[in-house]
């Protein structure tokens, strides 16, 4: 069976190639299709734009498709980056450019005060319409510099404090197991495992 991951995010589809690594699915990425449309992600929530990527390119390639959105959410900050992480120092940054605008934003909280949490939502879609959706969230909290070498995005930031470590310190395997990503990937994989001996 195969599977497209709808992402150009490579950081992402390095890590659900690696969750899915034994479960004898064929994984397809975006790089594969030069033609692919750019799904705008317009939602207001991480599930709007999940389904809206994967039902899109569901139909526009005719294969499963799984999608994701995900972002930090920072409580001092009304919630803030959210379904910007991404974009969240503008259209052309990278994740550098986002980090340092948190660390800008967050400058005067409070250490007790800087508690977040990273959301996934997962988008499995059919070529005919059909979607189903997973969701995952890890707390932690916001750092006041980038520590670690390892993740993507706000990784450096993010300490999760049953490990004392940030989410780019961590092992691959300690994240992927308790990552939003990773939740919400294994509450996905008993359905794929499930569609790919039908």
């Amino acid at each position: 069976m195969k599977l497209l991951i709808a992402t150009g995010n490579q950081g992402k589809l390095r890590e659900i190639r690696t969750l899915l690594d034994d479960s004898g699915i064929e994984i397809v990425g975006l790089d594969q299709y030069e033609e692919a449309p750019d799904v705008i992600e317009d939602g207001a929530t991480f599930l709007e734009n999940a389904r809206k990527k994967a039902v899109e390119m569901a139909q526009f390639s005719g294969l499963l498709t799984l999608a994701d959105d995900s972002g930090l959410s920072v409580n001092a900050l009304a919630g803030e980056p959210g379904v910007f992480s991404a974009r969240y120092a503008g259209e052309q940054c990278d994740d550098k450019e986002n980090n340092r605008k948190l660390l800008r934003e967050m400058d005067a909280i409070l250490d007790e005060q800087r508690q977040a949490a990273f959301h996934c939502v997962i988008a499995l879609a059919w070529p005919d319409g059909r979607c189903q959706t997973y969701s995952g969230q890890v707390s932690g909290l916001i750092m006041r510099g980038e520590r670690g070498s390892g993740g993507f995005g706000y990784d450096p930031l993010f300490m999760v404090p049953e490990y004392g470590k940030t989410m780019a310190e961590l092992p691959a395997s300690i994240k992927n197991r308790i990552s939003h990503r990773g939740m919400a990937l294994r509450k996905v994989i008993p359905s794929l495992k499930q569609l790919a001996t039908e």
